[in-house]
């Protein structure tokens, strides 16, 4: 199935799918860290809880609860909507079923899949892989409509490093929906039925800028792969 692949590319495969392994597609993750409320200068971490099923390219559900002292942020985000609430009882973020949610929310889970769930980029209808670079490949995949590239570094070994993708955005001085840099760093690779994925992610908005600082910061704890 990679035998035709850019080499980075197949690197990537042969680092992160072991011989022999059922090539599950959907994912369940559970992990904890520090979510960014704010900025570079002022981060306004909250230390979170979280749970995600990522099901690359039907869709994908975050459950979070986060707090900072008294204050509690809880919420939901998917490719059909974002809900958030402060104390469980103010909301604080409500929107989706529109063009710009669900494009945005395809870029995201896209990317995610790269490191969670590899088998569900292996070469395929809609899945497309090039090589830009000695140590980098690009994946293309489209679906229903939509169309995201995702460019992954991988070390010698083929174990991923970054993703850096240009996602449709409004986290933005203006609120303007538009292209901008995203993405983060992977590392404490672990075994999870035959997969070799990063328990440890960085990730925030215009990654390789001056204004990029990871909002999101996760320590996975499991990761499951239910079985079709």
């Amino acid at each position: 199935m990679v035998a035709d692949l850019p080499e980075p590319a197949r690197r990537y495969f042969l680092y992160t799918i072991q011989p022999g392994t059922p090539l599950r597609t959907v994912a369940n993750i559970t992990m904890a860290g520090r979510f960014g409320m704010g900025t570079k200068a002022t981060p306004n971490y909250l230390d979170m809880t979280a749970s995600q099923t990522l099901a690359m390219p039907a869709g994908f559900v975050w459950k979070m609860r986060a707090k900072r002292g008294l204050m509690r942020l809880s919420g939901s985000d998917s490719e059909r909507w974002t809900r958030f609430w402060l104390m469980e009882l103010l909301p604080v973020a409500r929107m989706g079923n529109n063009p710009d949610h669900t494009r945005s929310a395809f870029g995201r889970y896209v990317a995610e899949a790269v490191f969670w769930t590899p088998a569900s980029v292996l070469p395929g209808p809609g899945i497309q892989w090039e090589g830009v670079g000695r140590d980098c490949a690009r994946l293309t995949v489209r679906h229903a409509g939509l169309s995201q590239a995702v460019d992954l570094t991988v070390a010698p070994d083929g174990q991923p490093v970054q993703v850096r993708f240009e996602r449709w955005s409004n986290a933005n001085p203006g609120k303007v929906h538009r292209l901008q840099p995203f993405g983060g760093t992977l590392a404490a690779f672990r075994a999870f039925a035959g997969f070799r994925l990063p328990t440890h992610v960085e990730a925030g908005n215009f990654f390789g800028m001056d204004q990029y600082f990871p909002f999101f910061v996760a320590d996975v704890s499991d990761i499951d792969f239910p079985h079709d």
